[in-house]
């Protein structure tokens, strides 16, 4: 959703406490590493204590659950840094999820289509008023951000907005007068004007408040019962409060961000447990039918055909041959990372009460990595062709302003540096694998050539929750 502040991270420390923690597992016997024991407990806590040794941490709470086993559930740091207090130590303070609410959102939406009163394939102004400029938008293309519309978090505008209790439309008449992004279905951009606009469509078409129908229909059957709408003058027992970070050792008081706006796209609260709670129910068939479930964490191609990894709300993908089921989240002063590993009926939360990084993914993914052992490396591939065919600039519309990534041949190797058009130089090059046929990669993003005539036309940036179409230049 929206995260404000920020600083660099010591390229070091992202993954250091992974590494501390897996000393503790090294005397162990083959056979006992991923068991519920003492052992993996303590590198799972000493992996968090590590974590929240950072001066912009303030605290986190962590669930580390596979199937009925509870590895690890606790508390650590601080729920308020101005009167010293500690975390709950049962890890059941609440935080600001963010944009995991984009799950509750679609799966919102989805209970509606099974009882016919959403279709996923009408036009979504046949719900909620909006000019889209005499362009088709299946309702559907608001669940995966492949409709085009303008990010209203990405428009300068909305920073005015940010303190003020206004009328919902007001937003939507402001996106009106932006231009698209691109003709819907032909990129992905991640977009909180869609989600924004879908929980618009909840309230319609039931009847209810939007927090209403998400409290009655998703917290009560999955027993959810620390969850709720984080209005601002809601007093509630157990709240962390945030901060957000603003260089790398020092914390400032949440921005003030009303929750007129975040609202389906980012509104919800949460703790660690009723999270665990929502994997368990979602994901075992308590909350959707079997079709509608799979709909949801399904990804839909692209209308030229090129797959994406963002389905409806969540993000499927496969991470060191692991499939993974996950959704991040950012807004001012909380980030947090829900993620449920399927074939080994695993979830991971961590919700943490700063946006300092490396954030909550990073720790997630250590964690996981204790528990399940080291992800696997793809095999090395070398590349025989002539690289200086596919050198040149590469320019389309990333998330809030154009992206240009830049190819270059340097002693016979490929080097790709991004440029974002915010900032005044470019990137250092990515640390990239050549996986064969006319693609690279950097970690999870992949950087995929395109072909026209037998000449390189396109550069396809696709993540996790993002796939760029960037267009060559030339000359």
């Amino acid at each position: 959703m929206v995260v404000s502040g920020g600083g660099a991270p010591s390229p070091a420390r992202a993954g250091a406490a992974a590494l501390a923690a897996l000393a503790l597992l090294a005397v162990q016997p083959a056979a006992s590493r991923g068991q519920p024991t003492r052992d993996l407990q303590a590198a799972l806590d000493s992996a968090v204590q590590q974590y929240v040794g950072s001066p912009i941490v303030p605290g986190v709470s962590v669930a580390v659950v596979r199937g009925e086993e509870v590895l690890l559930r606790r508390g650590y740091g601080l729920v308020d840094l101005e009167w010293d207090v500690a975390t709950p130590a049962d890890a059941g303070a609440s935080y600001e999820i963010g944009s995991v609410t984009k799950q509750f959102t679609a799966a919102a939406v989805l209970l509606l289509a099974e009882e016919g009163l959403v279709d996923l394939d009408a036009d979504f102004t046949d719900y909620v008023a909006f000019d889209t400029g005499g362009r088709t938008i299946p309702v559907r293309r608001l669940l995966d951000h492949t409709s085009g519309i303008e990010s209203y978090t990405d428009m300068p505008v909305f920073g005015e907005l940010t303190p003020f209790t206004l009328p919902r439309d007001t937003l939507l008449r402001l996106v009106e007068e932006e231009p698209f992004d691109f003709e819907p279905g032909t990129a992905l951009i991640y977009n909180n004007t869609g989600f924004f606009v879908l929980g618009l469509i909840v309230e319609e078409v039931s009847g209810q408040a939007y927090e209403d129908f998400v409290a009655e229909r998703l917290f009560e059957p999955a027993g959810m019962d620390d969850s709720y709408y984080c209005h601002h003058e809601l007093w509630r027992g157990r709240r962390a409060h945030g901060y957000d970070a603003v260089g790398p050792e020092r914390l400032i008081r949440a921005r003030y961000l009303d929750h007129t706006w975040p609202y389906a796209a980012g509104s919800l609260c949460s703790t660690v447990d009723d999270l665990v709670k929502w994997n368990q129910a979602l994901h075992g068939g308590d909350i959707l039918g079997p079709e509608s479930y799979a709909v949801m964490i399904t990804p839909t191609p692209l209308v030229d055909g090129s797959p994406v990894r963002y389905a409806m709300g969540i993000a499927n993908q496969e991470v060191g041959g692991r499939r993974v089921l996950a959704h991040g989240g950012g807004i001012n002063g909380f980030t947090s990372h829900l993620a449920y590993y399927p074939d080994e009926e695993l979830s991971v939360v961590v919700l943490q009460n700063s946006t300092a990084p490396p954030g909550p993914a990073s720790l997630a993914t250590d964690l996981v990595n204790l528990v399940l052992g080291a992800p696997d490396r793809p095999e090395p591939v070398v590349f025989e062709g002539d690289p200086s065919r596919f050198a040149g600039s590469y320019t389309g519309v990333g998330r809030g302003a154009d992206l240009t990534v830049i190819v270059s041949v340097e002693d016979g190797d490929l080097m790709f540096r991004q440029h974002d058009a915010r900032a005044p130089e470019p990137d250092e090059p990515m640390e990239t694998l050549y996986r064969g046929g006319l693609t690279w990669s950097e970690g999870p993003t992949r950087l995929r050539f395109v072909e026209e005539g037998g000449r390189v036309t396109e550069l396809r940036f696709e993540a996790t929750s993002a796939h760029y179409v960037l267009k060559r230049s030339e000359g």
